[in-house]
């Protein structure tokens, strides 16, 4: 079968996968207990893990009578719009994410939150979500991580080290290799990146987080807080947009200027890329898939700095809140609470949803080999914050995401994107 024809066969497959976890209906009985009647609703914001998700609540309604209704915005269908569209009809689901403090001051001003700090899950992570006045307003879903992932069968045969890639010339130097070996390796291109309409929420959102926070001590804001100020670092930016200029060099085109999350996804299980832009909530797609890679996978940090930056992006990236205005407000609490404290709860967050759980007392590791790889920078304690959730609601995807397309499809040069974003920056209200 030519490689044209296995990519098709793959989209195929990922098409009909989505399609089918978007279908499918939780059932109910199946010798469980019966019915009570009660029904809430979760609004989840990871298309990839819909289809585990989906079986938690299945099984959930068979151990206690509670139906679950499962609805997933993501990928390229992004998750704040969509839900802001579903409220606006008059929808109150139990149970949605928010993703940040802008998210959460939305939440906030429409009276969605609701106080959890009583419940038993609190004193078992770290992760939960605070509001202003010390109350938990926010269940942590995950622990989720990114960087530069990357194939290692094709890094080593073709003699990088990806240990020797935590500054720009590392970066540059792996990049040139790689690309001078591109026939001999099969590949298409050296990175798998989507920069185009409906893929903003990987640019304007987890790209601009390296310039955020690269290098920078977990807890160190300077560079968010000089955007909210309407500033930036010229020099840090400059950088920045030369490493991504790079990366936009070395991409497939029309996965980068056109393609979606499954084009990008494709390219890179099918062995035509050496690198992804991705993190590690792709693992389950990739296990759907029944994609192996012999040598596995890792991460590269995002090192678009001249300095050695050893470290990946890790955080909780959202959080479940109970909407107040919602029906069921204690049926809510009851599947959260099982979620967190069950071994049913810790099966499905580990080993079907692949996620790096958010619970201590979570004793199981995730088998997806990106999430290993969060792992691993976690516990070397190589790890740098998430603050792109603090940038304005929207900014980001609405206002950044743009101006990435431009440097994508070359309309600009890394010193325009420069100007464009600290033209943008400065309109900031503060």
């Amino acid at each position: 079968m030519s490689k044209k024809s296995i990519v098709s066969l793959v989209m195929a497959m990922m098409f009909v996968f989505m399609a089918a976890c978007g279908n499918a209906a939780p059932t109910g009985g199946g010798g469980g207990v019966a019915s009570t009647g009660i029904e809430i609703t979760l609004v989840n914001n990871k298309v990839e893990i819909d289809g585990a998700l989906r079986n938690f609540a299945t099984l959930y309604e068979q151990m206690f009578g509670v139906r679950v209704h499962i609805q997933s915005f993501g990928g390229e269908t992004p998750y704040v719009p969509a839900l802001a569209a579903m409220l606006a009809t008059g929808a109150e689901p139990e149970i949605f994410v928010f993703e940040g403090y802008a998210d959460y001051t939305t939440a906030r001003d429409s009276g969605r939150l609701t106080d959890l700090s009583d419940q038993p899950w609190v004193q078992d992570t770290d992760m939960a979500f605070f509001d202003g006045q010390g109350r938990v307003v926010g269940f942590p879903v995950a622990v989720e991580g990114w960087g530069l992932g990357y194939n290692r069968e094709i890094l080593q045969r073709a003699g990088v080290d990806p240990a020797t890639m935590t500054n720009i010339d590392g970066v540059r130097a792996a990049f040139e290799r790689i690309e001078s070996m591109r026939d001999e390796l099969g590949l298409d291109a050296v990175v798998s990146m989507a920069a185009g309409p409906g893929m903003t929420w990987v640019t304007g959102l987890h790209a601009v987080n390296a310039y955020l926070s690269l290098g920078l001590g977990y807890e160190d804001t300077t560079i968010i807080d000089m955007m909210l100020a309407g500033q930036v670092d010229q020099a840090r930016l400059l950088a920045f947009a030369e490493y991504y200029d790079l990366i936009f060099r070395h991409s497939i085109r029309s996965t980068l200027l056109v393609g979606g999350y499954d084009d990008q996804l494709a390219d890179f299980a099918l062995g035509r890329t050496a690198f992804i832009h991705q993190g590690n909530w792709v693992d389950p797609t990739f296990a759907e898939l029944g994609v192996t890679f012999e040598m596995g996978l890792g991460y590269v940090p995002h090192a678009f700095l001249s300095q050695h930056t050893p470290g990946i992006f890790v955080g909780a990236p959202s959080w479940y809140l109970i909407n107040a205005r919602s029906e069921n407000i204690q049926a809510a609490k009851d599947f959260l609470n099982f979620m967190a404290s069950s071994p049913e709860g810790h099966e499905y967050m580990v080993v079907h949803a692949g996620a790096v759980p958010a619970f201590l007392s979570v004793a199981i590791s995730p088998e997806g080999p990106l999430s290993q790889a969060v792992n691993e920078w976690s516990s070397r304690g190589q790890v740098y914050a998430w603050h792109q959730n603090t940038m304005p609601a929207g900014f980001g995807m609405n206002t950044l995401g743009p101006i990435f397309e431009l440097l994508a499809s070359g309309e600009i040069d890394p010193e325009g994107f420069v100007r464009l974003v600290s033209e943008a920056v400065a309109t900031i209200p503060n």
